[in-house]
């Protein structure tokens, strides 16, 4: 589970993109671009940056689709822990920061139940620095908090996590761009190629509107599906705030993921 790619790196390679849709008219406005399934709505799309886009061409699993499977990394080196849901607990100390639990129901475009999903979890900290060694932002690691859980879905399709708030930190698209608090989040189905990555906002961020990666969708709706609800029945007395954030994996009000629909 990785973070987003180094500053240095955003920085560099998120300005040709940007410049590049920028010029799609004359005089520099944005050419119209169009969102699966929708009408074309006049937006410069986030366009990341290269490290995010397969460079190869795809490869035809043939003739066993299994094969993929022994190749490819696996969920873990063990079974899902008892403490890997709690980003708070797994070292000797309490992290610093404002504790959160966030919990919510995985469906299918039914609303039935999404039974023993695989669910991880990860995130910058209180200071909006993630723990991993391509990240150079400045602000301080915690050394009691790695940023990373997962646990697996019960039979009504709940997940649920305890962990920090995340710090916003700035991401090198612009000189005054600066990413809000969020959480990713990665789905598993049955097999490693049935895998969905999003991401969780917190309500009332000021930076959210300001975001590129909230600005590439331009329903409103898909908007409002990423962004969590302040739930006081999941508040922890003395101890965490609750907040409540369903997903739905297909049909027109699935999450938005990073892949789209």
């Amino acid at each position: 589970m990785a973070p987003e790619p180094p500053r240095e790196q955003r920085g560099r390679e998120a300005v040709a993109p940007r410049d590049a849709a920028a010029g799609g008219h004359a005089g520099g406005t944005p050419a119209p671009v169009r969102a699966p399934g929708r009408a074309a709505r006049a937006a410069v799309p986030y366009q990341g940056i290269a490290l995010r886009h397969p460079r190869q061409p795809l490869v035809a699993v043939a003739p066993d689709p299994d094969a993929v499977e022994l190749a490819g990394p696996v969920f873990g080196p063990a079974d899902v822990g008892p403490l890997d849901h709690d980003l708070t607990r797994q070292h000797r100390g309490e992290p610093l920061g404002e504790r959160i639990t966030v919990s919510g129901r995985i469906t299918d475009r039914r609303g039935r139940p999404v039974r023993g999903q695989l669910v991880e979890l990860w995130q910058a900290n209180a200071a909006g620095r993630y723990s991993h060694r391509h990240d150079r932002h400045d602000a301080p690691l915690d050394p009691n908090f790695t940023g990373t859980g997962r646990c697996l879905t019960d039979d009504d399709g709940c997940y649920g996590f305890t962990t920090i708030r995340p710090g916003a930190y700035p991401w090198g698209l612009h000189p005054n761009a600066w990413r809000p608090s969020h959480l990713h989040f990665s789905l598993f189905g049955t097999a490693f190629t049935q895998r969905l990555v999003t991401q969780m906002y917190f309500p009332g961020d000021p930076l959210v509107p300001h975001d590129a990666i909230w600005n590439a969708l331009t329903d409103p709706a898909d908007r409002a599906r990423l962004v969590a609800t302040y739930d006081p029945a999941l508040n922890v007395p003395d101890r965490s705030l609750g907040y409540r954030w369903d997903i739905v994996l297909d049909g027109p009000a699935a999450t938005w993921s990073e892949e789209g629909r």
